[in-house]
């Protein structure tokens, strides 16, 4: 199975693809949708949409997992997260995928053990379990995603 990570963000939403056995996890791609703060939302949101878009189409994933949002201090930063989150879970559910989303400390706990990770950590272990090579900080954040979405869909068999 293939699954697409996602990890939202107006600025910087990143993803990553990893397949999956139901053993294995075999990396395939990440890579970084970047917006300026000084394009208008609409088109920002919608560049989040059309970039997923182009990444479903090329390596069509079954499955998508997207980090839940958490709760700012700042509430404009969380609506302005919470916009971008959007933009990203209508375009994969339009394009059929089935979405799961996970807690940003489930995801670390997933990857590195502790829910209470570094983004650094989970860039190098990220890049230890996929055996991919340099990761930049937010793909590397999508592709601990898809892992967690992974681990989630083993441990759903198991215990099934």
């Amino acid at each position: 199975m293939r699954i697409l990570g996602v990890d939202s963000g107006l600025h910087i939403t990143g993803w990553g693809i990893v397949d999956y056995d139901g053993l294995h996890l075999k990396y395939v791609a990440h890579g970084t949708i970047v917006s300026s703060a000084s394009e208008e939302i609409g088109w920002r949101l919608g560049n989040i949409f059309k970039g997923l878009a182009d990444v479903i189409e090329e390596y069509s994933p079954l499955e998508a997992g997207i980090e839940d949002t958490f709760v700012n201090k700042n509430p404009f930063s969380s609506l302005k997260l919470g916009m971008a989150r959007g933009a990203a879970i209508c375009c994969a559910g339009i394009l059929g995928l089935k979405i799961s989303e996970y807690t940003p400390n489930k995801i670390k706990k997933s990857v590195v053990g502790t829910g209470h990770a570094t983004k650094e950590q989970i860039s190098i272990m990220v890049q230890k379990l996929l055996n991919c090579g340099s990761v930049k900080l937010d793909a590397a954040d999508a592709l601990a995603v898809a892992i967690c979405h992974a681990h989630h869909k083993m441990l759903y068999r198991v215990t099934k």
